[in-house]
């Protein structure tokens, strides 16, 4: 048996089941269509045993931030330290393991160090701790153990469930879920629990923390683990010591790979024929080859990194950047060759970098920024560097250099500036937006950029670049333009993480949330780069994905229903 915890002490054998099933296979119903609830229990049973085993062929990423917290007495609780895990799952071995993608020794990676001067009582989290929530109980689910009591239906996004608050028995051992599980009405799939690991401790066996657990609809009926979040406060573990924090754990490239093949498949070519002109020219000049020679580096070094599932696919959030590019150069008379591109890169922590002509911004970056000025601010730089000519290291042209196993990927793939060419790109940077559409609204990019400044000792890890330098610097920004938040009480600085970008685990497709507009703000709840938790709005595979992923829509609790009523009906 295997213990599930986040607090590491001592992790016992653990026997997760066998390697089994056939990679992107789907879920078929299992037997006729349940008429009691009893029925439904024993549905929702067989479906976990076979979603435990399908999830095991899949290695998906997985990225944890967590939060260290501390009382603020005028904000409830604020960032007192973090730390930060990216590595893929493995289960080759039938066991739950992590694969550190920045760490080739990753086996028993601890992620987070000692509170201040605690020994002999350091408290560490550890990476397995957070993975394993994506399983309810990794011995499984069954009547034996458990006790099932149905609550009411309520939807999740689009998407009816049967709500049901699951207790263990008693003498059923220590590790068991105690909580609450919604389950999708249709092929009844568990898509969220909400809860803890029950009998958990400080006696040398580490502890269990309250965790809210979620799956997507990635393809038909078929349901995987995509985001966790955890949180405990005042939880004390030694010597009248108590841990506050708040994680997220996200998981995607469960398809990796697979997508450009699909996609190349289906593309339709319109071959055009080959004229034979020989007064046009066709030779490249020697700036032209090395231009050329340089593009063939950057796309060789991106491809890599999409397929590693680092970078996002071609998609929305692309295009919105690349917009602010053009605003940037067509009001500054640029006229750059090759072309400037943009991606995104999939972490949560905050940098920007340039792959020769390509600006790359995370996710998290992207998350936090409060407005298009600053996202302005951030792509300008980038575009300082590419004006100067700094270049890439030209060496990733040859294949063999981007051949690395995904282990030794920050380690070997570095685009990090000089502090000299930081300074240059950020003086190029306040020339090119003062002479853009967005030279009368830096004020909010200043403070953002001040604010960072002022958090930085308390997020030093979502801050810390994995391929590029921390966010830039930009003094003249922060002192140009001064916004007065005591003016405008609703100003927002910096915006949560997950505040803008929604992610797709299977294809890894990212799109900008399409969220409701919120009243009133109180200073409390402007979170500036903090961890908030997940409520993804869910939809059913295929169902049109343009609809808000803010919150949950609750129904009301069917009052007339009872255990052993039959399920409401499936929806035509």
């Amino acid at each position: 048996m295997r213990k599930v915890f986040a607090a590491i002490v001592l992790l016992a054998s653990s026997g997760l089941g066998t390697l089994a099933g056939q990679q992107g296979a789907t879920f078929q119903p299992i037997g006729p269509a349940p008429r009691t609830m009893d029925e439904v229990i024993d549905r929702v049973i067989a479906n976990e045993a076979r979603l435990d085993t399908q999830v095991k062929t899949y290695s998906p990423l997985v990225e944890t931030y967590i939060q260290n917290l501390k009382p603020d007495k005028d904000l409830g609780y604020i960032p007192a330290g973090d730390k930060y895990f990216i590595g893929r799952a493995d289960f080759s071995k039938g066991n739950l393991e992590l694969v550190s993608l920045s760490d080739s020794n990753s086996k028993g990676k601890r992620i987070f160090s000692s509170f201040g001067n605690l020994l002999p009582f350091a408290l560490q989290y550890h990476p397995d701790g957070f993975l394993q929530m994506i399983f309810i109980d990794p011995r499984g689910l069954d009547k034996q153990a458990y006790k099932f009591d149905y609550v009411r239906r309520e939807f999740l996004g689009e998407v009816r469930c049967l709500v049901f608050d699951v207790t263990p028995k008693d003498k059923s051992g220590k590790g068991r879920f105690l909580g609450r599980i919604w389950v999708e009405d249709q092929d009844f799939n568990m898509v969220r629990f909400n809860g803890a690991y029950s009998g958990g401790g400080h006696g040398g066996t580490g502890f269990y923390f309250h965790f809210d657990s979620w799956r997507a609809n990635v393809q038909p009926g078929l349901w995987l683990p995509a985001f966790v979040y955890s949180e405990d406060k005042e939880q004390h573990y030694a010597l009248n010591k108590q841990v506050d924090f708040k994680a997220q754990t996200r998981l995607w490239g469960y398809n990796l790979g697979h997508n450009a093949e699909e996609q190349e498949l289906s593309k339709i070519l319109v071959e055009t024929p080959v004229q034979d002109d020989t007064k046009t020219a066709n030779d490249l000049s020697p700036v032209q080859a090395q231009r050329s020679w340089d593009r063939q580096a950057e796309d060789n070094v991106i491809d890599r990194l999409q397929r590693t599932g680092l970078i996002a696919p071609k998609g929305e959030v692309d295009k919105v950047l690349d917009t602010v590019i053009n605003n940037l150069e067509v009001t500054n008379n640029l006229d750059i060759e090759p072309d400037v591109r943009c991606r995104v890169l999939m972490t949560t922590t905050l940098e920007s970098f340039g792959v020769g002509h390509t600006i790359v911004l995370s996710r998290g970056l992207i998350d936090v920024l409060p407005d298009e000025a600053s996202l302005a601010a951030i792509l300008a730089h980038e575009l300082g560097h590419i004006v100067l000519g700094h270049r890439m290291d030209s060496t990733y042209a040859f294949f063999d250099q981007i051949l690395v196993d995904d282990k030794d990927t920050f380690r070997h793939f570095g685009f990090q500036r000089t502090a000299d060419e930081e300074h240059a790109a950020s003086e190029k940077a306040i020339q090119l937006l003062n002479n853009s559409p967005y030279k009368n609204q830096l004020g909010t990019a200043g403070l953002f950029l001040s604010v960072l400044e002022t958090r930085q000792k308390e997020i030093p890890n979502l801050i810390s670049g994995h391929l590029g330098n921390r966010v830039p610097v930009i003094a003249d920004l922060k002192s140009s333009n001064p916004v007065d938040q005591k003016q405008n009480p609703q100003l927002i600085a910096a915006l949560p993480i997950g505040g803008r970008v929604k992610l797709d685990p299977w294809n890894d497709k990212l799109e900008l949330l399409k969220s409701k507009p919120v009243g009133t703000v109180a200073e409390r709840e402007k979170l500036p780069f903090e961890v908030t938790p997940f409520m993804p709005y869910l939809l059913r595979f295929g169902a049109d994905a343009a609809k808000p992923i803010a919150a949950s829509a609750v129904s009301p609790a069917d009052p007339q229903a009872k255990p052993g009523d039959a399920p409401p009906a499936n929806p035509q």
